[in-house]
């Protein structure tokens, strides 16, 4: 028998409206694929089983009186650990916040529980969200559902893998070069990077302050819609939060593809490209063709340069964004004889090594007689792929790309090469450095039984011509009764 656990969003809720399901057996159900699934995932740093018990019993409750609190009444949500949420810890996977509890919840955590979501804790991410894989975090790795001896990809690859495994009905990751898509991609399910802007970043632990954002992960296209739908809007506590309308992101997810202007970039669906995650690919612009979309060849040129790009201006904004973890004000203390000896003693044991050997490239790109040569050229850069976007999307409505060139790899197969890590965000890094949306739908798996996922790109502010094109994907692919081999053959789903 199928566990409530495996539910989407939309049956759910429906489950519970229709007085068929409560909150508190959706939660217990999560809770017991958790307590099946984390001793090979560790896709969670904490669970918080007696507020979120007290949370679902307070949602049961509502709804006996006749309130129905909101669009995620009783929905089990994991939320990355890079974003603040107020008396749980928050670690951003780093051992330099080991044991901080925020006074107060970011923005899109209030967002969520103002909507009836139940938190049901915090996920594993890469240390202050700076990997591909989730093996630099400070407290251990992840793994990947559908293979417990592959990565689930990062650096929100705990919130992917909660989903993939039932231990969360929908999750809140970050996406500074892919990290909510690609893990998406190599886990199975639905990731969404919005618009920069459309989610308040106030109370997300920055990385890259011009580049991240929060966005959704879920099992379904309509789950991370709605979702958003929830997490977006306004906030004047974020200089950068967009200020005009925020439409219905689901309302054309029912209406399919025919006539609208699909893009394939070439750049990012050709060489170096896994061969099946290829055939994949093309299998689904295929699908959108068949659907009547109008199917193109688009170059944009200057994707070539992005990821050097990416790898100067994120780790010269991270060189600036953790000078604040010193020791002094939160967070770990290493004693020294002076402040200077205290605070790097401090940083040396609390950073990990590739946190480390970022903030030092982004030093170094940042400092006297050589930030025109670095930074500024990377910005440069920057602006030739806005340029091209902008020009692409003068000729098609999206652009599609492979989400990720390969599948999930073996667990400490590229530690050791971080060039061949940072390449595999080879197709996210573009929509970050734009500030355009994106988002990864799976299509397909591998001979090795590892899903394989379809990118989608939108102009600013696009999202609801990305999620109809979504869902013309999804509905092709037939994905949505898939599920790991982990949850299938041990837990009766």
């Amino acid at each position: 028998m199928s566990s409530p656990a495996d539910l989407t969003l939309a049956e759910a809720s429906a489950g519970l409206r229709g007085g068929k399901l409560s909150a508190r057996e959706l939660l217990e159900a999560t809770f017991d694929r958790a307590s099946l699934t984390e001793a090979e995932l560790h896709a969670y740093l904490t669970i918080d089983h007696e507020n979120a018990r007290a949370a679902a019993a307070a949602a049961d409750e509502a709804q006996a009186n006749g309130l129905w609190v909101g669009p995620l009444h009783g929905i089990p949500v994991a939320i990355k650990d890079n974003m603040v949420t107020a008396a749980l810890q928050t670690t951003a996977g780093s051992q330099i916040l080991a044991g901080y509890v925020p006074p107060y919840d970011a923005t899109a955590v209030t967002a969520l529980k103002s909507a009836g979501a139940i938190i049901v804790g915090k996920t594993n991410l890469d240390e202050f969200a700076m990997g591909s894989s989730t093996e630099n975090s400070g407290y251990g790795p992840s793994a990947n559902p559908w293979d417990t001896t592959r990565v689930p990809g990062g650096s929100s690859g705990g919130s992917a893998a909660a989903v993939a495994a039932g231990s969360a009905m929908i999750a809140l990751g970050s996406d500074t070069g892919g990290s909510i898509r690609q893990p998406a991609s190599l886990c199975g399910v639905v990731g969404m990077k919005p618009t920069y802007g459309l989610v308040s970043r106030y109370g997300l632990i920055a990385f890259a302050s011009s580049l991240d954002q929060i966005g959704p992960i879920s099992r379904t296209v309509e789950d991370a819609a709605a979702t958003l739908e929830v997490i977006a809007g306004h906030d004047p506590l974020d200089a950068t939060s967009y200020r005009g309308e925020y439409p219905r992101y689901r309302s054309l997810l029912g209406e399919g593809v025919s006539g609208l202007r699909v893009g394939v970039v070439a750049e990012l669906s050709g060489a170096g490209i896994h061969p099946e995650v290829l055939s994949a690919f093309r299998s689904a612009v295929d699908s959108l063709a068949e659907g009547g979309a109008i199917v193109s060849e688009v170059s944009l040129p200057s994707m070539e340069y992005a990821l050097s790009a990416y790898y100067l201006i994120a780790p010269a904004e991270c060189s600036a964004n953790l000078a604040r973890f010193d020791g002094v004000r939160y967070g770990l203390r290493v004693d020294g004889a002076t402040v200077e000896e205290m605070t790097a003693r401090t940083r040396a044991a609390g950073f990990g090594p590739e946190v480390t050997r970022r903030i030092l490239l982004g030093t170094y790109a940042l400092s006297a007689g050589y930030y025109d040569a670095f930074y500024g050229q990377a910005q440069k850069v920057r602006t030739l792929v806005i340029q091209d976007f902008t020009r692409a999307y003068e000729g098609v409505d999206v652009l599609v790309s492979p989400t990720s060139p390969i599948t999930a790899f073996e667990l400490g197969s590229r530690t050791e090469d971080p060039l061949s890590m940072y390449l595999v965000d080879v197709c996210t890094i573009p929509s970050n450095l734009a500030g355009t949306p994106g988002i990864s739908v799976p299509v397909g798996i591998d001979g090795a039984g590892l899903p394989i996922g379809f990118q989608i790109m939108a102009p600013a502010l696009g999202e609801e011509v990305l999620f109809r094109v979504a869902a013309e994907v999804e509905r092709a692919s037939a994905w949505n009764n898939r599920r790991p081999p982990m949850v299938e053959a041990d837990h009766g789903v």
